[in-house]
């Protein structure tokens, strides 16, 4: 069992009367269990790796697998254009061309579907 524990700080810097600058940390910690069961050898390599980067192996865990979450997230949400592809895009959405049939007939099922739910 592998115990998650994410720990957010914020600093937020205030003026006191004096107008000196005074930072005020505030910590919030959010406790979730994560359970992963995985053979001999994956925990002996995680337990060696965290030791290497000196943090417990829940930390490594949670710390690698964020990483590759953000950039399989990314990979499914970020669309990158080349210039010339971007003016592209952009003259086409400023010229939008008129809705056939078939749009037409999506945008009523749709319709229909938001109204009845």
């Amino acid at each position: 069992i592998l115990i998650c524990t994410h720990k957010w700080r914020t600093i937020s810097t205030w003026v006191d009367s004096s107008n000196q600058k005074i930072a005020m940390e505030q910590t919030t910690s959010k406790e979730s269990r994560l359970n992963i069961r995985c053979d001999s050898y994956a925990r002996q390599l995680l337990d060696k790796a965290a030791t290497y980067a000196h943090v417990s192996v829940s930390e490594f865990v949670l710390s690698n697998a964020l990483a590759s979450a953000e950039k399989v997230v990314q990979a499914h949400e970020r669309i990158t254009l080349k210039p010339e592809d971007f003016q592209a895009f952009l003259a086409a959405l400023d010229a939008p061309v008129p809705a056939n049939a078939a749009l037409q007939a999506a945008h009523q099922r749709h319709a229909a579907q938001v109204s009845a739910g």
